[in-house]
């Protein structure tokens, strides 16, 4: 009973997580891109972190140094 409970939370939280197809600015690479917070995207070849970015179409630029620290810090939370 008790792992039937984990299981759905487990799967109803993986079902949030927010992936996209993308050009990785770190590796040139397209790859799936994982959403680490709601515009920060961590690419699954690489490992780079990016900011999307919309503007008639989407862009994924890298992180400058105020992001990091932003989420370095927000991150444990």
């Amino acid at each position: 009973m008790l792992k039937d409970k984990r299981l759905k939370v487990l799967q109803e939280a993986f079902a949030r997580v927010d992936t996209v197809t993308g050009r990785c600015s770190g590796c040139e690479e397209k790859s799936i891109l994982v959403a680490v917070v709601s515009d920060i995207y961590k690419c699954t070849e690489c490992g780079e972190e990016m900011r999307q970015y919309i503007n008639g179409s989407i862009k994924y630029l890298e992180l400058t140094e105020k992001d990091k620290s932003w989420l370095k810090k927000n991150r444990l939370k």
